[in-house]
């Protein structure tokens, strides 16, 4: 009995019919096998139903899985967008493939673009804006792009969502969302989370659905940069901006790819590398907050060699320990380190205990021994990552979603800088940054303390409690409850929790006092009344540390 059939929708029934059809098409029938017999195509089996128009060989597998997912339309070309990203899912064949999807599709007529503003602003684009181009400037599988003007002059891009495209991607997630429990229960799914992943992956692409996250993502950007007048962010109009509706500042220059134009613009190549560069360091290592989609076509070279950045829809995230973790990793590998690689992937998260270490140390060093003495600026970002994506896939490691984003992104920045000049060092322009950068990552900050702060207040909940608390056990123990631990036995007890609670609360003082210290040193200038506060109260730290450290040594002989 097919169980989809019967607890799903006749739309969703239709729509698994032409999903399951393509991929039996293009030779993946085999796909159906492993989920079991109740994912048969409904009214088909698996086994007897459509064979594929021609013979797919193994070596044509990863051509035909990337048609069929183009064929599909857009959930399945944003989810072969993320598989690309990651070589713990599937092998370098497929993610080298992967990587040709083209996000562009033929446009749908202005009428019904037309439409679609027309509900969205209430009122048709003629009257909103003062002109409105009618044939697109690009059509991708979301949305369309048009240029307009306001009635002050200002030049606009229009993003529109394509008419009625929500209904079949809402199917389309339920579909897969669906279908992730039967592939847990496949050998895979030992190794791999696909609910989780299915969970991801929906939740990431209705955000793209929305475009007042994608304004809100420029914004932020923006604000990143605020200080940085080589990089130009569009301004986003939000009083003509809705879900389905995004308008932007239209920003003009030179495709940052296109080596010849940038030069008869007069326009400094090393310099656009350099800004290009320094645009990634910032916003990869200070920010955590990362353009994600790093195409030739989202970045222009503008006056002064500033570079315009334009399509905030896909954005990277990483956390304080993911650049702490990217910055150790960056460490082991110019150190040709493979242990220590093994050891990061580890902590990461990347390697789980069940992997082989001295296999994948052994990986490794093969790779690592092909850099051996050769320079940083001679080793490119893509083909390093092409050449550890077969022991990513052999070793089953489980890199976060974001790494493989960043990856992607710092091999295709690279390889905008390098065609712009050929010899820009990016790992040498990079490392000043890398340093500072583990400095910043190791001292104290706001959110440290605060995280510090909150601990304390713990521990002193807990040495609040401790008397109640002794109190309770020493009764218990009184009346043989405890372990059968009478009072006699519960006296040294009680000593020892008397111990601990006196260096619990030397730790919160010392906790303390280094934490306002910390907070003294930004500006405390030197020779002035200030500084020298600063340095008695961390001598005295100093000293209260070395004694409740000998006092910890003697209580525990």
């Amino acid at each position: 009995m097919n169980t989809f059939s019967l607890q799903r929708s006749r739309r969703q029934r239709q729509r698994y019919q032409e999903i399951a059809e393509v991929f039996l098409r293009h030779g993946f029938g085999y796909l159906f096998e492993r989920l079991g017999p109740e994912w048969a195509p409904p009214g088909r089996s698996s086994r007897s139903g459509q064979q594929p128009v021609s013979p797919v060989t193994e070596q044509d597998l990863p051509v035909h899985f990337r048609q069929a997912l183009e064929e599909l339309g857009p959930t399945f070309v944003k989810l072969g967008q993320v598989l690309s990203t990651r070589p713990d899912l599937l092998p370098p064949s497929y993610i080298a493939e992967l990587s040709k999807l083209q996000d562009a599709v033929p446009p749908v007529p202005w009428e019904a673009i037309r439409e679609v503003i027309i509900q969205e602003l209430g009122r048709a684009p003629e009257e909103v804006f003062a002109s409105i181009t009618p044939e697109p400037l690009g059509a991708a599988s979301l949305g369309q792009v048009y240029a307009a003007t306001l009635a002050n002059g200002a030049d606009l891009v229009i993003k529109v969502q394509r008419p009625n495209i929500q209904p079949t991607i809402a199917t389309d997630l339920e579909i897969l969302q669906a279908l992730a429990p039967a592939a847990q229960r496949t050998p895979e799914g030992r190794i791999h989370d696909f609910v989780a992943e299915a969970e991801d992956f929906a939740y990431t692409l209705n955000n793209e659905l929305d475009y007042r996250l994608e304004g809100r993502n420029a914004d932020r950007f923006r604000d990143n940069f605020a200080d940085e007048p080589l990089v130009h962010v569009p301004h986003v109009y939000w009083g003509y901006t809705t879900p389905r509706v995004l308008v932007m500042e239209r920003i003009c220059g030179v495709k940052i790819d296109d080596v010849t134009a940038v030069a008869e613009a007069g326009y400094d190549r090393h310099q656009v590398a350099v800004n290009a560069a320094r645009m990634v360091i910032k916003e990869v290592l200070e920010d955590g907050f990362f353009h994600a989609d790093v195409h030739p076509g989202n970045f222009v070279v503008m006056p002064g060699e500033v570079i315009g950045v334009m399509d905030f829809g896909k954005m990277g995230y990483l956390r304080d320990q993911d650049r702490s973790d990217a910055i150790s990793f960056y460490a082991a590998v110019v150190s040709l380190d493979a242990d220590g690689i093994v050891d990061q992937l580890v902590r990461m998260g990347a390697a789980g205990s069940e992997v082989d270490r001295k296999a994948l140390s052994r990986d490794i060093e093969r790779i690592l021994y092909k850099y051996y003495n050769v320079s940083l600026g001679d080793i490119n970002i893509q083909g390093l990552t092409d050449v550890a994506l077969p022991i990513i896939h052999r070793h089953h490691l489980r890199l976060p979603s974001n790494f493989g984003l960043l990856l992607q992104t710092l091999g295709m920045i690279q390889g905008m800088a390098l065609t712009l000049d050929p010899d820009f060092d990016v790992w040498g322009f990079s490392e000043p940054y890398m340093r500072q950068m583990t400095w910043r990552l190791a001292l104290p900050r706001r959110n440290w303390s605060q995280n510090l702060l909150r601990q304390g207040r713990e521990w002193s909940d807990l040495i609040s409690n401790l008397p109640r608390t002794g109190n309770r056990l020493l009764e218990k123990a009184e009346r043989g409850d405890l372990l059968q631990i009478g009072l006699k036995d519960a006296v040294p007890l009680m000593t020892q929790m008397d111990r601990l609670t006196t260096r619990l609360a030397l730790t919160l003082l010392l906790a303390a006092l280094t934490i306002s210290l910390a907070l003294l040193v930004p500006v405390a200038t030197a020779g002035s009344l200030l500084q020298s506060l600063v340095m008695v109260g961390f001598a005295l730290a100093v000293g209260l540390t070395l004694w409740l450290f000998f006092s910890i040594l003697r209580g525990t002989r």
